[in-house]
């Protein structure tokens, strides 16, 4: 059963890690000052999440303590999801990957707060509370640029055809996910894919925007084996560049 878990928890971890770290480049971009803010923000919070992960896969199964874990592997040894790696693009690309994102992470946690593994159940009741901000963010910022212009509609319904399948990948199938539902520790992938999709489809048909219809062969699956797209590994190297300096160094 650990092993079950300590999958689950490097697939959030990385999750979090990865995409906080792509949402922290728009610190400074933001188009206006009110969401550049709340991109920093957003980041923030899911690299807070990656840590608390990382903390309870040191503490309850003795692996790496998170700096370790973050700061000192490559990308094959990564379990994130190929969503989470791509540049950050325009701004509507970011938004659409925020929304989708953080809607997945807010059933995920809604799912772990029910948890049969005490740690886990704790986090998520503390987790699901901050990610209620960032959807009501992300519920905002679709509705009026998919209900505004005829350009800002066009590029949010663009971002939504280029973004939707890697999103499925965040539910990416487990081996362990039959484990996972069997001991209660949480729902299984495809279980949260049904109410995510049940959640996010009427918010966007709200915003006159349409889910593209998508062949199973056209999900972007394969980050939560370690085989990634071509922009991680740089990503990682940049993320990583101060600490490789010197790993032993205290701050």
């Amino acid at each position: 059963m650990s092993e079950a878990i300590k999958d689950l928890l490097y697939r959030m971890a990385e999750d979090e890690l990865i995409l906080g770290h792509r949402n922290s480049e728009w610190t400074g971009l933001g188009p206006i000052l009110e969401e550049d803010i709340a991109f920093s923000s957003i980041a923030q919070d899911q690299i807070g999440h990656a840590l608390a992960n990382y903390t309870i896969l040191n503490e309850q199964f003795g692996e790496p303590v998170p700096d370790v874990i973050a700061f000192s592997r490559d990308e094959k040894q990564f379990h994130c999801c190929q969503f989470v790696e791509l540049p950050i693009g325009d701004y509507a690309f970011s938004l659409i990957r925020h929304f989708l994102f953080d809607h997945a992470e807010t059933i995920r946690y809604e799912a772990l707060a029910l948890s049969s593994f005490a740690p886990l159940g704790s986090l998520a009741k503390k987790i699901k509370g901050e990610l209620k901000y960032h959807v009501l963010h992300g519920d905002l910022w679709v509705t009026k640029l998919g209900q505004g212009t005829e350009e800002s509609h066009a590029r949010m319904q663009t971002a939504l055809n280029e973004a939707f399948p890697y999103a499925l990948g965040m539910f990416e199938p487990s081996k362990y996910d039959e484990e996972l539902e069997r001991e209660k520790v949480t729902i299984g992938e495809t279980a949260l894919q049904t109410k995510w999709l049940e959640v996010v489809t009427p918010i966007l048909e709200k915003a006159n925007l349409v889910l593209p219809k998508l062949s199973i062969k056209d999900r972007k699956y394969g980050g939560r084996q370690g085989y990634h797209t071509e922009y991680l590994q740089p990503l990682i190297d940049e993320m990583t560049e101060v600490y490789r300096l010197d790993p032993a160094a205290t701050w």
